[in-house]
């Protein structure tokens, strides 16, 4: 079964060529039904981002995940790397709850 995860993976790999990709899938942290799959983090490690601020970085991948976006994905939580600086951190911060909505 293809899921949006999948595809956003799939597409990540694709235009990126990644050192490192991680796609989560944070959906049940959010005010949205069981199995739901609208809000992610992304951790991407790349050197096509060589020479781009975090800003440009992160409208890439927005471009590359447009379709994604325009048809179910709410929120994409993006830390995007280079080779280099993912050397240094190994980890990214821990995505806080939903302070919206209720259940």
């Amino acid at each position: 079964m293809t899921t949006i995860q999948n595809l956003i993976e799939h597409r990540i790999a694709a235009h990126f060529d990644p050192v490192f990709v991680e796609i989560v899938n944070e959906s049940h942290m959010h005010n949205v039904p069981p199995g739901s799959e609208s809000h992610f983090k992304v951790v991407l490690v790349s050197q096509g981002f060589e020479g781009q601020s975090a800003v440009k970085r992160h409208q890439s991948v927005y471009a590359v995940l447009a379709v994604e976006l325009q048809s179910g994905v709410h929120a994409l939580a993006l830390h995007t790397y280079l080779p280099t600086e993912w050397e240094k951190r190994q980890s990214v911060p821990s995505s806080p709850n939903c302070l919206g909505g209720s259940k």
